[in-house]
């Protein structure tokens, strides 16, 4: 597992930011939203936002291509940015060459001391899946694909290898709280990450949920609602809840 991943560490929440005090509304949406306190970068942000991020068809797609690149971190070539796409924290962001993003999806680097989001060439990610971090980092690897209503949250680190696959409503949950105490709510206890990681060609089912902690090979199929609560080897077939090896894949001697 990668030694970034922290327990106990502070993770930013939103509620902590929008109750507090000495901070106007506007300043609580550029720590939030934008990630910088520049008023230049609001405004920046704020057109490309208005102007762009709406606008349906091809009008929308060229707008996009031409104005979200001033936003982000870094952008390659070829990449397409659907309608609606949300961006947070924008100049955390890289993405690389030959990238698409379907419509409504939401990609938030949001965070303090944390790296942000990197996505890398040939990545396509399906409409209404969500990028998220708190204080976290996500490096999606080249070719990976993610289906529709996915979600990759991050309070650490949480890597997918190469060529990825996740079918619809993947959950990669990296963090969460602790739950010891029954006489403070669990919203108030501390928050805990200690990351994902993901080798080369891994299949994930529909529903598949991976959680915090836990680390998977190159070559793994985990089947449709499994749950992975512990480490899988090299080329292992899982499925269940929690999942369980069900055999390995072999190399084709050919």
């Amino acid at each position: 597992m990668q030694s970034e991943g922290t327990t106990g560490r502070q993770q930013i929440g939103i509620q902590d930011t929008m109750s507090a005090a000495g901070r106007s509304p506007l300043r609580k949406y550029q720590d939030l939203v934008v990630g910088s306190r520049s008023l230049s970068r609001l405004v920046l942000y704020e057109l490309v936002m208005l102007v762009s991020s709406w606008v349906p068809g091809a009008v929308g797609l060229l707008l996009r291509k031409i104005m979200y690149p001033w936003l982000l971190g870094a952008v390659g070539r070829n990449v397409v940015f659907g309608q609606g796409v949300v961006l947070r924290h924008p100049g955390k962001i890289r993405i690389g060459d030959d990238v698409t993003i379907d419509d409504l999806v939401v990609i938030d680097a949001k965070g303090t001391s944390n790296r942000g989001i990197d996505i890398g060439d040939g990545v396509f990610v399906g409409r209404s899946t969500i990028l998220s971090c708190k204080d976290g980092d996500i490096v999606l690897g080249d070719h990976t694909n993610l289906g529709f209503h996915c979600e990759v949250f991050s309070g650490s680190r949480v890597t997918v290898g190469p060529h990825g696959l996740f079918a619809a409503y993947v959950y990669l949950v990296g963090g969460g709280h602790e739950f010891e105490r029954a006489d403070v709510a669990v919203i108030e206890q501390a928050r805990s990450s200690t990351g994902i990681e993901l080798g080369e060609n891994v299949w994930l089912g529909t529903g598949a949920k991976v959680l915090d902690g836990v680390r998977l090979g190159s070559n793994v199929v985990v089947g449709a609602n499994g749950v992975v609560n512990s480490d899988l080897p090299d080329g292992a077939i899982a499925a269940g809840v929690p999942a369980r090896i069900l055999r390995q894949r072999e190399a084709s001697e050919s």
